[in-house]
């Protein structure tokens, strides 16, 4: 989402760090860049205004002109502010006696239903029973889509189809949620394509009936600016605790996210960075500042990694490569592991400095690369695929129609796996001649 923000900001950083020593001039010049960007990004004009003007008056000060590396701590004060804009991490607030009550409202097409069942996917994970209450009886398909969603995940969905009104439907929710002893239930309101009395005043309805704990606002990011004016409307109608940002993973310019705390001072709770019903992450501003300054999200990769490998199959792999006698069936498993974590374009932005390396290379197209090996290889027999060998020339054209590939490309798709195979040797036996064995597997 903040690819280009990201590259903006890199390259202003980097015409810094050619100066050995900075000026006033050479300051405003990157400030009034960094301005542009913000804007750009879709940053609401007032929070731009304000970052970058404190932002100047640390940056002229001594804390920039006295440093040894005055170009990277400007890139310091820059991360500083900008985490003080997106504000402190903020979680759920699911303390007392339950069933607590977590309310989600927000425009139609925002993401709201989906996002209920993520929200409860997740409160599992930290051993909370959950039950989803249908609540949008006006939105066509909305009771059935939320009911789909609940059994996909193992979740309890309270309906009574969309003839009842939503109020008596949340009383009858939150009756079932404490004879059933859940933790948590969690409301779908309905939403309207833009903000109006009739929807607030159901809301409020609804509101002093549950006496949510929560009333989360969901938000589109795609929307840029228009996200923010929402936040405000609903948050000054309703009266929000927090704010679930969805979308985040598609082509969005990433301004909202950096906006919503400060316009409305309301915390970013959660975002939803995929279409899967595990794509909810928890919001921490730390993570994020770093990730649009370039610097990656190393905790954010090792707790999605945490998640989705089997810690018994990746040691046993590890022991294999070393050895060197891993084969094209571990290889596709390997593929399939790295799958589970997310697009290949989110997991390269979480390492720093992989952003530049990366910048020329679409995600997209990193994810059809890996599909596309995968397809090569789940086309092999059991057999060609413990032992690549075999592949002949009329098995490699066998191979090629199953998966409408040219046989160059299993040609090259071989290639490198032997490269890979010899390097993994060579780090094995210590490394002797591993620089040859690198240079030669990113030729291939």
């Amino acid at each position: 989402m903040f690819e280009n923000l990201q590259t903006k900001l890199n390259a202003v950083f980097d015409r810094l760090a050619a100066h050995g020593k900075l000026t006033d001039q050479d300051v405003d010049v990157a400030l009034r860049e960094v301005r542009l960007a913000l804007l750009e990004a879709d940053v609401n004009y007032k929070v731009v205004k304000e970052l970058v003007a404190r932002v100047k008056v640390r940056a002229v000060g001594v804390e920039v002109m006295k440093s040894l590396t005055p170009a990277q701590q400007v890139v310091k004060i820059v991360h500083e502010e900008l985490l003080k804009t997106l504000g402190e991490a903020s979680r759920l607030d699911l303390s007392g006696n339950g069933p607590h009550v977590v309310m989600l409202v927000g425009l139609q097409g925002s993401g709201k239903t989906t996002t209920a069942a993520k929200l409860a996917l997740t409160l599992r994970k930290s051993s909370k029973r959950a039950i989803l209450v249908a609540a949008d009886t006006y939105r066509p398909a909305a009771v059935a889509q939320l009911e789909i969603l609940g059994k996909q995940i193992d979740i309890p969905v309270h309906s009574e189809g969309t003839k009842v009104a939503p109020p008596e439907i949340v009383m009858h929710g939150l009756q079932r949620a404490r004879q059933g002893a859940y933790d948590v239930a969690i409301i779908d309101t309905a939403g309207r394509l833009q903000i109006n009395d009739q929807m607030m005043a159901e809301l409020a309805e609804i509101k002093a009936l549950a006496k949510p704990q929560e009333i989360l606002l969901v938000a589109d990011a795609m929307t840029g600016q228009e996200a923010v004016n929402v936040a405000k409307g609903f948050n000054e109608r309703v009266g929000l605790t927090g704010l679930i940002l969805t979308k985040v993973d598609g082509d969005a310019r990433g301004g909202a996210a950096i906006s919503m705390r400060e316009v409305t001072g309301v915390p970013i709770k959660f975002l939803g960075v995929g279409e899967k019903l595990d794509a909810l992450e928890v919001f921490h501003p730390d993570r994020l500042a770093t990730r649009i300054l370039g610097m990656g999200d190393v905790l954010g990769l090792i707790e999605r990694a945490g998640e989705s490998v089997d810690r018994v199959e990746a040691e046993r792999m590890s022991r294999k490569l070393v050895k060197g006698d891993f084969n094209l069936e571990d290889f596709l498993k390997q593929l399939q592991q790295i799958k589970k974590m997310g697009p290949l374009g989110q997991l390269l932005e979480m390492i720093p400095g992989m952003s530049r390396v990366t910048k020329d290379l679409a995600p997209e197209v990193t994810d059809k690369q890996v599909s596309r090996i995968e397809a090569i290889i789940s086309s092999m027999t059991g057999d060609e695929r413990r032992d690549p060998r075999i592949l002949n020339g009329s098995r490699k054209r066998r191979v090629a129609r199953g998966c409408g590939v040219a046989v160059t490309e299993i040609n090259d798709l071989l290639n490198q796996f032997r490269q890979m195979q010899k390097l993994m040797k060579q780090i094995g036996s210590g490394g002797r001649g591993m620089h040859g064995g690198l240079s030669d597997l990113f030729r291939g």
